[in-house]
């Protein structure tokens, strides 16, 4: 960083110095590890020499957390797809069902959002679209941290709900369905070919929140892809300049993904297998009635406290499914 002409480019002068910040994280996590487990090294010997039984307890407790944290620091080294480290954009699309689905996919979105903040990662509302009764018709998240992408790229999917429905009046049992979208966030030294005469743009009058400012003027915009049909949409800033840029980048991620997604599809008609792509892969169920369960169909991993579930607890379906998948990548090669 103290070579000459190292500041003469920020975009690349930054990824060096995000690709430091990560040797030196992992440097200090690998040692705080190292630390943690002479600490409960001592506490054995003291507990065996003192013949002290009291202080089992706190032992089994410490190899408990040591345990969890040598397992996230695992994933972390395993992630290392091209984009995992990007941070992710994460769009959450209701299916039939009205009101239902709607305020299916808000529940989605405050998990997806206790999750986050647990972990650290900072949440941008880029589009939101509220429902005309409850819930949202949409929501684009951008979801800001180290590792954001090659974490929730295990969620995309359809998620699936079952439970008495509150809209119900009859008290009938309903199912609902929301598609979860993840895609990295693309750099700008990724080429992705847009063209401008691709491109159909609209500005319109933001439904969201943000004060008097964007809500009284056509700031909100809307970029449609004709080529694709791609629509993407975006009405979190202020001015029209900026929700442009955003929705941009969006648009950049959407149609990259595409890309990578139609390479995968040739590449499996070549070896003569098929890809589960698009809304069809159900990956996740969340029965609330008759029973309380949540379990994933890729791995067949259950929960049966659903409402851990609901407040962000979704590592072990996300720790698992990676798992699962380095592992046949592994054995694949």
């Amino acid at each position: 960083m103290t070579a000459p002409g190292f500041w003469d480019d920020q975009s690349k002068a930054q990824k060096v110095i995000n690709q430091v910040k990560d040797l030196k994280d992992k440097v200090e996590t690998m040692s705080k590890l190292e630390e943690s487990q002479e600490e409960l090294e001592l506490m054995l010997e003291l507990i065996t020499e003192e013949e002290d039984d009291s202080l089992l307890p706190e032992l089994e407790e410490g190899i408990q957390t040591l345990k969890k944290e040598l397992n996230d620091f695992e994933l972390n080294l395993l992630l290392n797809d091209p984009y995992d480290k990007n941070n992710a954009i994460l769009e959450l699309h209701p299916g039939a069902g009205g009101t239902e689905s709607q305020d299916w996919a808000s529940m989605l979105l405050r998990m997806y959002t206790r999750w986050a903040e647990k972990r650290g990662f900072k949440v941008e509302t880029l589009d939101y679209l509220a429902g005309e009764e409850a819930g949202v018709k949409s929501v684009t998240l951008l979801i800001k941290g180290h590792n954001a992408y090659g974490y929730l790229k295990a969620e995309k999917g359809v998620h699936r709900l079952v439970r008495i429905s509150p809209f119900d009046s009859s008290g009938r049992r309903h199912t609902s369905f929301v598609s979860a979208n993840v895609m990295p966030e693309v750099d700008d030294d990724v080429e992705v070919e847009i063209r401008s005469e691709d491109l159909k743009i609209d500005t319109y009058r933001s439904s969201g929140a943000g004060g008097q400012h964007v809500n009284t003027t056509d700031s909100a915009v809307r970029i449609t892809h004709i080529p694709t049909g791609i629509v993407v949409t975006c009405q979190s800033e202020r001015s029209q300049i900026q929700n442009r840029e955003r929705a941009m980048k969006i648009l950049k991620a959407r149609l990259h993904e595409r890309m990578m997604e139609e390479r995968q599809k040739e590449l499996a008609e070549l070896q003569g297998t098929q890809t589960e792509i698009g809304w069809g892969n159900q990956i996740r169920s969340y029965v609330f009635h008759p029973y309380s369960m949540v379990k994933d169909h890729r791995t067949q991993v259950e929960v049966g406290n659903v409402q851990a579930v609901m407040d962000g607890e979704i590592d072990v379906f996300i720790d698992t499914f990676l798992r699962k998948r380095i592992n046949q990548s592994k054995d694949q090669d």
